[in-house]
Formats: C-alpha cells, structure tokens, sequence
C-alpha cells in the first residue's frame, strides 16, 4: 500500500528533483522547443509544494487536485495544462482515500494517461510525454495483472518510461513547439518525457523507501 504521507513525500522529492534537473531541462528544450520547460516546470511545482500544507491532513485526491489547480495556473506553455490535467484526472480516481493498493494505482496511472492523450491530442512516437506514459502504465498493469506487488509494478514502470524517455531521441516531432523543426528535432531528446520519467522514478524511489 501506498500511503498519504508517502504521496506527499513524492511530490516533495519530484519538486527537488525538477530543482536540480532545472538547467537540464531547459536546455533539452532550448534545442527544440521554448527553452523554458525546466524553469517553469521548477516555478510550479515550488508553488504547488508551497500549497501542500493546506491539504496535508486531507485525502490523496484532495492533495492531487490541489497540485492541479496550482500547475495549471502557474506554469505555462504546454506542461502546466498537460501536468495539470495529469494530476486532475488522477485525483478523480483516488477521491477520498488515504492509501492506495496496486489496482488504485494502476487506476491513478491509466487515468492520469488517458487525460494528458486527451488534452494533448499526441500519441505513441509522436516525441512528447506519451512515449513515457505508455509503456509505464502497460509495464506496471502487465506487474499487477500477474498478482505482482507495487515495487515490483513500478521498477517494471520505470523501467520502461526509461526506455520511452532514450526512444524519443531519435524520434521526428509531431506534436508543440518541437514539431515546427521538422526534420531538425530528430537527434534530441524530448524533455517533457525527461519530466515524466522523473515523476515516476521519484514514485518508486519513496515506494521503494530508498
């Protein structure tokens, strides 16, 4: 099980992470996109790091839809919506609860999915954050549809938006700022499935307890 307070720890340690992975970050994007991705990936989840205190003690869709509202108000571009409605459609499947089996998180995963496709209208190797997504959430459902445990499901995950991450290299761009190079994306890695990659490893990092 996963609990409250570990939720709230992984959204902490994913705040850190984006922090120290700013410049990284930006400057994955400033070869294909903004330059910008970093920086305001790193305003908002300080801000939404900042409201946790208010929604501490409440449910784990509670604190989602808290993070939500605060991502898609600060951060701009692309990300604060799609990480917005990440977390929006995520907290509609956890309403109310304080810990979450394997099956709630393959829920909160596949939900999560399901409204960054609809949002984003991309899909798999189109070179944005679906090409993580994906292969995470059929990755950790294949773990649980088998009667794996939670660690297990998500070292699996993460194992595969890692792959997902490297395979956007290659990848021409069909989706955002990215897709306007054409052919010159092709040879840099995206960094909104940099972002997303770091959000399920820190998951696993605070699961796993390490």
């Amino acid at each position: 099980m996963v609990s409250q307070e570990q939720i709230l720890q992984w959204l902490q340690l994913f705040a850190r992470e984006i922090e120290q992975n700013k410049a990284y970050l930006t400057e994955l994007d400033a070869a294909i996109g903004d330059a910008d991705h970093g920086i305001n990936m790193d305003r908002g989840f300080k801000k939404a790091i900042a409201q946790l205190p208010t929604v501490a003690d409440k449910d784990i869709g509670s604190i989602f839809k808290a993070v939500s509202m605060t991502l898609i108000s600060t951060i701009g571009g692309a990300s604060g919506p799609l990480y917005g409605t990440w977390f929006l459609r995520a907290s509609t499947e956890v309403a109310g609860k304080q810990e979450l089996n394997e099956q709630d998180l393959l829920q909160l995963l596949q939900s999560g999915l399901n409204g960054v496709l609809s949002r984003g209208k991309a899909q798999l190797g189109d070179k944005t954050m679906i090409d993580v997504l994906s292969p995470a959430v059929v990755a950790f459902a294949q773990v649980v549809n088998a009667g794996g445990d939670t660690v297990t499901a998500l070292q699996q995950a993460v194992t595969a938006a890692e792959q997902g991450m490297k395979n956007t290299t290659p990848m021409l761009a069909k989706k955002g700022r990215a897709s306007y190079l054409g052919e010159r994306s092709i040879g840099h890695q995206d960094p909104g499935a940099t972002s997303a990659y770091l959000l399920l490893k820190c998951l696993l990092v605070v699961v796993n307890g390490q």
